[in-house]
This record gives structure tokens, sequence and C-alpha cells, in this order.
């Protein structure tokens, strides 16, 4: 009777332990996505990375369909063909988080059952530091897109993106002399990247504040997307913390992903994301 309640006890531990294992395998067969949508601005249109200071949709981290690119739609259509030419690019360069709520509509208009989300870079990338988005008005913007999402497409999972970490892009291009001539020609992102080589205390302690700046605001991406629920997915800074290298930036304004930088944003992204 010992070894026949010693081989149940084994029996019931194996089983136990299979029913574990079958929980994330359970979650990861969600049915992929039939059609989707991308939200956000200039990254997620794929400026500059094929076209002189122009939109590449194609080339976009995520509804793009270039292969080597091997964006979140191409992933998806690997696995469900259904979602064939059901891509929606919505996202517009220049777009901030106050602009997220019209794209939300767009998408609501388009009945997706998938949107990605990355904004927030132009709301850190200003002229100057003073005229950065606050905190509280990025927050009430998201919170305004994401609840025009959720009444609208009820059932469709929404994947927000960090935004990626702007400090690390003066970092490795403060010693680059055509980077550092670009940003100044066109004034980019000027906020963080004026005077790139100046080691004063005052722009020390500006790029510092600027990069707070984005940490409060994936912090506030991360509080909306947990408040929106389980249809809802933040990328846990995965983005952000990459540290990206500068051959991934286009060479005619040292700011915005190339093609090499939009592979590498779609594979963060995704593999930070819902499974299918």
């Amino acid at each position: 009777m010992l070894l026949v309640r010693r081989a149940l006890a084994t029996i019931a531990s194996a089983t136990a332990l299979v029913t574990l294992a079958a929980g994330p395998a359970t979650a990861a067969v969600t049915p992929p996505p039939n059609s989707m949508a991308s939200m956000g601005d200039s990254i997620t249109r794929g400026f500059n990375a094929c076209g002189w200071y122009s939109d590449c949709t194609s080339r976009s981290f995520s509804t793009g369909d270039y292969a080597s690119v091997n964006s979140h739609y191409l992933r998806i259509r690997a696995v469900n063909p259904n979602i064939q030419g059901r891509n929606y690019n919505d996202a517009r360069s220049g777009a901030k988080s106050a602009d997220m709520y019209g794209q939300a509509g767009t998408a609501v208009s388009q009945n997706v059952d998938y949107v990605t989300m990355l904004i927030g870079a132009n709301d850190a990338c200003t002229g100057s530091e003073s005229t950065m988005t606050s905190v509280t008005t990025f927050r009430a913007n998201v919170d305004s897109a994401l609840n025009r999402l959720k009444a609208g497409l009820p059932a469709a999972r929404v994947a927000v993106l960090s935004i990626p970490d702007i400090q690390r892009l003066w970092f490795v291009g403060k010693d680059s002399g055509s980077a550092r001539s670009a940003w100044s020609l066109f004034g980019i992102c000027q906020s963080m990247l004026a005077n790139p080589t100046s080691t004063s205390q005052a722009d020390v302690d500006r790029r510092a504040r600027v990069r707070q700046r984005v940490i409060d605001f994936n912090t506030q991406l991360a509080q909306a997307c947990a408040a929106y629920g389980a249809n809802c997915d933040f990328d846990d800074n995965a983005v952000f913390n990459y540290p990206f290298v500068l051959s991934q930036v286009s060479t005619w304004d040292y700011f915005h992903p190339n093609t090499s930088g939009q592979a590498v944003l779609a594979n963060i992204s995704y593999a930070n994301g819902f499974r299918w």
C-alpha cells in the first residue's frame, strides 16, 4: 500500500506540473489578429528609412511589409494570412501625444483587432527644454486616446511601446561631426541635442532632466496601459532600454531609425508584446 500511495503521489505531482506548464501554452495560442493599425509619429511612419526626408511606411516596424524589417504585420501574417492587406498606418510624422485621440478614432473606424502605439518622442524632443509637454498633460492625452480605443474596439489588443532613450542618441552621436551638423542644421531635438559636445554642468543637467522627462512619460504609459486592462500590453521599457548604435540611425538626420533600426525596433517590441 505504501508503494501504491507513493506511486499515486508521483502521478499527482506530475499532473500538477503538466497543468502548470500548460498555463503559458494556453495563453500563447490566442488567435492572431485579422487586422491591425499603428498609431504614433515619424518613427512609426518609417521616416527617413528609405528616402530623403520622407515617410517610408513600407519599412515601419509595426505595419510595414518590407521583408528585412520583419514588422509586427509580417510576423502576424506568417501565422495568419487573413491579415493580408489589412495593415493600416495611422501614425503621422511630427505627431505628439495630443494627436493620439484622433489617430485612435481612425483605428476605431477601421475596426481593427490589434493596435500598436509608440508616442512621446516629440513631446520631449522640442526646440528647448521649456517647451516639452508636461507629464500631467501627456498622461491626460494618452488616457484620452486609450479610452477611445477601449470604447470603440473593446475586444482589440493594444501594444504600448516605451519611448526610446533619446539621451542614448546624444551619447552615440556626439562624437560624430556629421551627426552634430545634422542636429544643428535641422534643429533636431534641441531640448536634448543642443550643444552636444558641451560638458558644462548646465548642459549635463539639462540632458539629465530631458531624459527624466522621457522616463516619466514611460511610467505614465505603463500605468495607463495597466489601467486599460488585460487587452493592453506595455513593453516593460524594452525599447527604452535597448542600447542602439549609430549605425541603426538614418545618416540623413541622425535621429530616426534607418532600415536596420526599424528591424531592431520590430524585433524588440514584438518579442516583448502579445503572443499569438
